[in-house]
């Protein structure tokens, strides 16, 4: 068997990462091609919960976590979270405000570009998913733990950025 090419492990979490978004572009183009964009956005809000849920999994089993502390170390796990799945091209802000309200502003969010480029009749599919992913991510990271999360501003909608809101009842704390 030849030698494998020498990559750095930099090089190899680039090459995943970039792999990763493509073939979830790939996957919801193909979906658009086969059911019509509408039923495609629906299903893909469906498949990326669903998976919203497997990452938070395995991110906290790579952490030896069973659950986010609070707000703030949920915070934490999606920054944490978002810097391994995107690592530099990742722009974001993620701040906890308060124990029961924490804020998201997204400047770069690679599924709004990838529909940008796909040129399809909507680019706010990545609105749709996203808004169903945050719900997912803080049902594993904070089970039965009510909270609410707002979107105020989406990059699909036509703002600079994202800006979710999410809170807790003041209660919980």
């Amino acid at each position: 068997m030849p030698e494998p090419y020498p990559l750095s492990d930099e090089v190899k979490a680039d090459i995943l990462r970039k792999l990763v978004l493509f073939w979830d572009g790939q996957w919801f183009l193909k979906t658009v091609d086969e059911f019509g964009l509408e039923a495609a956005i629906r299903l893909n809000a469906r498949v990326r919960a669903s998976f919203g849920r497997i990452e938070m999994r395995t991110l906290l089993r790579a952490l030896g976590k069973r659950r986010a502390d609070d707000l703030a170390d949920a915070i934490r796990l999606i920054a944490t979270y978002g810097e391994v799945l995107m690592g530099g091209v990742f722009r974001a802000d993620f701040q906890t405000t308060s124990p029961t309200q924490a804020e998201a502003r997204i400047y770069r969010c690679a599924a709004y570009e990838g529909a940008k480029m796909a040129r399809l009749e909507r680019v706010d599919q990545a609105c749709v998913a996203c808004e169903t992913l945050w719900d997912a991510w803080f049902q594993v990271l904070l089970p039965d733990t009510p909270l609410t999360v707002r979107y105020p501003m989406r990059q699909g909608k036509g703002d600079p950025h994202c800006h979710f809101v999410i809170a807790l009842p003041s209660e919980s704390v």
